[in-house]
């Protein structure tokens, strides 16, 4: 098996049954029996830097050690503390293995996980503002854009958005509606270093909980995934969500159920809830920016920049629908009002 070497470092008994998992666009997962109990085995794909990876698993273990209402990965050590592998299968990538959470995958767009999920986010902003981390992050915030895409120049986009290769001929209006938007964005970016910062998980969705009870019972068991955790404004946690809801037909409805979850535990500033919709669209610009870079990278083939393409043109033509109604439920919400 091709991990075996790798698990050898977890499991030195050599015993374990291994089961594929759902993977997401950036690792590859296999749930792992051994000793007993089931594990989750991690394949970085997106990256060969161990001090990510050391930064995430430093956030992990000060988040446990906290004990906040939901769980969080808990990084299996080995060897005098390691919590991080290198395949030796000659690609270089880097694994871990996470004691196994129980729960299950929501639904996607049920408007009752977007109540559980605002609770769970409200106590988990309260709880990361309150972290102290010893290691300086490694992901620059969302706003440094033209630094974390070391093959995505802004002439590079431009050039690609606007004149794209033959084989994207039939994704030209998306692209250029992607180019046009980050063009007009770019002049953004030097006014966000003056809003609150703090540590975000950066990738809060519905793929990255897990929901346990039913009824009034019913919340979030788990928040998974912390591999972009990073410092970065305050606001861009609440964006990141919102962004996720805008290819719903229901999209205000649950961005409306999401902020009633938050339950006013956070107020953001006048600044901050007028910057949200920009800011939703920095992540949908980041995302495609992270897709292209990956396939100039040669990690994706077309059809996977071609899907993103499409998802991020459909998230910006849905934020232009509901810009406005966003910004008011997000006073009326966390505003203090």
């Amino acid at each position: 098996m091709p991990f075996d070497h790798t698990l050898l470092h977890y499991f030195p008994d050599g015993r374990w049954d291994i089961e594929e998992g759902l993977s997401g666009w950036n690792n590859t997962t296999r749930f792992v029996r051994a000793g007993g109990r089931k594990w989750v085995l991690r394949i970085y794909e997106t990256h060969r830097d161990i001090d990510k990876i050391r930064y995430e698993h430093e956030i992990l273990e000060a988040l446990g050690a906290a004990e906040p209402s939901y769980r969080v990965p808990r990084p299996a050590k080995f060897g005098g503390g390691n919590t991080i592998a290198r395949l030796t299968d000659g690609t270089d990538r880097l694994a871990c293995v996470f004691s196994y959470i129980e729960g299950r995958r929501p639904e996607e767009g049920e408007e009752r996980t977007a109540v559980a999920l605002g609770a769970a986010v409200s106590e988990l902003m309260r709880d990361l503002s309150a972290l102290k981390i010893s290691s300086s992050p490694v992901y620059r915030p969302y706003y440094e854009l033209e630094s974390a895409y070391p093959h995505c120049s802004s002439e590079r986009v431009g050039e690609f958005c606007s004149s794209p290769p033959p084989e994207f001929a039939g994704e030209a209006v998306a692209l250029q509606a992607i180019g046009e938007a980050y063009r007009e964005f770019r002049g953004h970016l030097p006014n966000f270093r003056s809003l609150p910062h703090q540590l975000i998980h950066g990738d809060l969705n519905d793929s990255n909980i897990l929901v346990e009870g039913e009824g009034d019972t019913y919340r979030v068991g788990a928040i998974l995934d912390f591999e972009f955790c990073t410092w970065d404004l305050r606001a861009m946690e609440l964006a990141v969500i919102v962004s996720g809801y805008l290819d719903r037909d229901n999209a205000i409805d649950l961005i409306e159920r999401f902020l009633c979850g938050m339950g006013g535990h956070i107020q953001l500033e006048a600044s901050e809830i007028e910057a949200v919709p920009l800011l939703v669209r920095l992540r949908l610009l980041d995302v495609f920016l992270h897709f292209l870079n990956r396939y100039f990278d040669g990690v994706d083939q077309e059809p996977t920049l071609k899907e993103q393409i499409r998802s991020v043109y459909r998230g910006l033509q849905s934020l232009e629908n509901v810009s406005d109604q966003l910004e008011r439920v997000i006073r009326r919400h966390l505003g203090g009002e």
